[in-house]
């Protein structure tokens, strides 16, 4: 687990004292992400903080070691809920193994929303602020069967995490939106990427060295987007095949911009924490409990439009990045 963010007041977790002479009670916040050095969760823990300090709380930030780090995330749940804090907002990396935690927080009172990754079932924690992930995969498969045009479709396909629900949901909606099954003989090969760029980079040159007739390609993220471009590239293969993405960081719609790959699918990781943070001030300071899966939304970015999807192109996505 690594280390820990402390922004607004210094207050004990969990402290209902008054902040003066409004009323206002002190509010503590802890926020568990999967990883620190993934460009999305430094966003969203950066709006987190920045929410938090508005607002007067206190944010303490948390993360596992890498993605898929379920005992990491357990071992931070547990740090917080020993420091009574009020509300524990987590992006789980392993949706299951991380319910006897949430379990334990709620018993104690802790209000826990998911942000990013629902949990399973969903409502073993109180609310979830998150990506239509499904929605996601569905439009980048969709946008990558477009721009093939007449084609046959000849893909590799980079997936997140084995086992990771957010990996799947992505994956899942990707053949659906590409038109494809998990066994269709279209797809010429596939690796996971724990969607992290060198990883994936390599998995590419790997796939490569199996065969080089290749016209499209499913990724799981952006950083994992730029690994695969840049083996592709190292190959002089790219200007032959359609890459796709999802993230929606400044970085990847300069990509897409840049023609490195030809779509991304945008996420909003600051609405994400701002209703995370609002949700939980709230309820401390007002009782009002949230409830229920609330869809963050989705914009498919490229300079590249096809004929029946809606998009939007870079400069309005360079924007809204990761807004």
């Amino acid at each position: 687990m690594v280390g820990t963010l402390l922004l607004g007041a210094a207050a004990c977790g969990g402290n209902q004292e008054s902040t003066g002479g409004d009323g206002t009670q002190k509010v503590t916040i802890g926020l568990v992400t999967k990883t620190e050095t993934n460009p999305f969760f430094v966003s969203l823990r950066k709006a987190a903080a920045d929410a938090a300090k508005e607002d007067n709380a206190e944010l303490i930030a948390l993360s596992g070691k890498f993605d898929g780090d379920n005992e990491g995330q357990v071992a931070a749940m547990e740090s917080l809920i020993a420091r009574h804090v009020d509300g524990i907002l987590i992006t789980p990396s392993n949706t299951t193994g991380i319910l006897g935690a949430i379990a334990e927080a709620r018993r104690q009172g802790i209000l826990v929303i998911a942000l990013d990754t629902a949990t399973d079932p969903e409502d073993a924690a109180d609310a979830t602020y998150a990506t239509d992930n499904f929605k996601a995969g569905r439009l980048q498969g969709a946008y990558v069967r477009a721009a093939l045009a007449d084609r046959d479709p000849k893909l590799f396909m980079l997936d997140g995490t084995e086992g990771s629900t957010v990996s799947q949901q992505r994956h899942d909606g990707f053949l659906s939106g590409f038109r494809i099954k998990n066994d269709s003989p279209e797809i010429r090969g596939r690796a996971i990427t724990n969607g992290d760029r060198n990883r994936a980079q390599a998995a590419m040159e790997n796939l490569l060295q199996r065969t080089s007739d290749v016209n499209s390609v499913y990724t799981i993220n952006e950083p994992v987007a730029d690994g695969a471009y840049t083996a592709l590239a190292a190959r002089g293969l790219a200007r032959q095949v359609t890459i796709g993405s999802i993230d929606g960081g400044c970085d990847g719609v300069r990509d897409v911009k840049a023609g490195k790959y030809a779509a991304t699918v945008m996420q909003f990781p600051v609405r994400m924490a701002d209703l995370g943070v609002a949700a939980v001030t709230d309820f401390v300071r007002n009782g009002k409990k949230p409830s229920g899966f609330t869809d963050t939304g989705t914009e498919l970015i490229t300079d590249k439009p096809v004929r029946g999807l809606a998009s939007q192109n870079t400069d309005w996505g360079l924007q809204r990045c990761w807004g």
